[in-house]
């Protein structure tokens, strides 16, 4: 397929190039990774997590990026946001277990590609096994501010793209676009980095779906997913952190939801003393759901204050974004809402 540039998926094999190119791996230094990331083999990184990026910065007027998908139940296929410079990304599934996306008819130079995950742990793993180019340059340094947005299938961006594929056809996650989630363009719009730690139907005490893991349970792992990987919290102290349950709960008893939201902050704190901790509403919650929510958060953080943890807020979405597949934002709504939380955090923390 031809996408602005030329744009081609391959099974990997042979390529030909107009100018000499060099394999570079995975494990090169100029190669900048962003996310919870298993680099336990550090030539095949593998991650899981909706909105995982890596940036490169290449010469010549192409190059091939070359990754592994897990391909799990052996039909699952990931998707992927691939953006070069500043012109418009674009959207690429994969087709194999190894692919190769060469991206070619570009104006030789230097150029910047950005690979973002844009399915979640659910969908299973992505590895990268290198890029081919004619020169890999250094990376200007990452962003100093960081944003962690931890959530359910909102902050996956679930149900938000029907470009290609309408609601309820083909696979559940065929909407998926982390990339243009609500935290990506928040963390984009504030030159920040962002984590997106989340999984759709995971809940604070109660799950969708019959979902075996509840997100305190597997908050501390790479793969939230499957409950497995340790991840070293020490690899990335957010400045801000953005918590969006409450949607997969529902209305629970008050005491109980209250509690273990304060157990949460508790473990939030605990990894990371200075952040600012920001409660989030459902942004696709009804009226029942959305008044309770309100006033949970409220006493949450009324708690938190008066135990001393000032830097513990809320933010109340405006009103509901339900435009997308399942009643989940769509891109569009998850524009607005992106608007709504950039305000509240150049605010809150004066950026």
């Amino acid at each position: 397929m031809r996408i602005f540039i030329g744009v081609l998926i391959l099974f990997y094999t042979s390529l030909t190039w107009a100018n000499p190119v060099t394999f570079i791996p995975a494990n090169h230094p100029d190669i900048q990774y962003t996310g919870r990331i298993d680099f336990s083999n550090p030539k095949l990184p593998r991650f899981w997590a909706a909105g995982v990026y890596l940036q490169m910065k290449f010469q010549g007027s192409s190059c091939a990026i070359i990754l592994n998908d897990e391909v799990l139940y052996g039909k699952y296929h990931n998707y992927l946001e691939i953006a070069l410079d500043d012109q418009k990304p674009f959207r690429v599934q994969m087709t194999g277990k190894t692919d190769t996306i060469k991206l070619d008819n570009v104006k030789s130079g230097i150029h910047t590609v950005t690979i973002c995950k844009n399915t979640e742990a659910l969908i299973g793993y992505l590895e990268f096994v290198g890029i081919q180019c004619e020169k890999l340059l250094p990376m200007p340094p990452k962003p100093k501010r960081k944003i962690e947005f931890i959530g359910n299938s909102i902050t996956c961006g679930m149900g938000s793209d029907v470009a290609a594929i309408p609601c309820n056809k083909a696979e559940w996650y065929d909407q998926h676009n982390a990339y243009y989630s609500y935290g990506a363009i928040v963390a984009r719009t504030l030159q920040a980095q962002y984590h997106l730690t989340s999984e759709s139907g995971i809940g604070l005490i109660h799950n969708c779906c019959d979902k075996p893991f509840l997100m305190p349970q597997v908050f501390d792992k790479v793969n939230v997913g499957s409950n497995v990987v340790p991840w070293n919290f020490k690899n990335y102290i957010p400045d801000v952190v953005a918590v969006c349950l409450g949607e997969n709960d529902g209305i629970q008893d008050s005491v109980k939801f209250c509690s273990a939201y304060i157990d949460f902050i508790h473990t939030l704190r605990s990894h990371y003393p200075k952040a600012q901790i920001v409660c989030m509403s459902s942004p696709m919650a009804n009226a029942a759901l959305t008044k309770q929510m309100k006033n949970y958060l409220t006493g949450i953080v009324n708690h938190a204050v008066k135990q001393g943890d000032r830097k513990v807020s809320k933010f109340l979405y405006s009103r509901t974004y339900e435009s997308g597949c399942g009643g989940h934002p769509d891109l569009k709504d998850h524009q607005l809402m992106a608007n709504e939380v950039t305000t509240y955090l150049k605010s809150l923390m004066k950026w």
